[in-house]
């Protein structure tokens, strides 16, 4: 099973942070300019976490079905492929 690997860990860590992070993006963004200081941070990162956790379930739910060297469902590229 591919979960044990480091290579796999790295992925979905990977994963992780550019979904909280494109997660943050969007709380920050819609916030009210004028009220960006007034943000309330307790509900913003629960906003963050739920995706976050979402995605390293997927990595984990996707292990050892696409390549088996990574967190990914998508197959890695043949010659043929190209």
């Amino acid at each position: 099973m591919t979960m044990f690997t480091v290579k796999f860990w790295k992925d979905a860590a990977e994963r992780l942070i550019k979904t909280a992070a494109q997660a943050a993006l969007g709380v920050v963004v819609t916030a009210p300019v004028a009220d960006l200081a007034g943000i309330d941070w307790k509900a913003t990162l629960s906003l963050i976490l739920v995706p976050a956790v979402a995605s390293l379930l997927t990595s984990v739910i996707s292990s050892g079905k696409g390549n088996p060297e990574s967190a990914s469902l998508v197959q890695p590229a043949t010659g043929r492929d190209l």
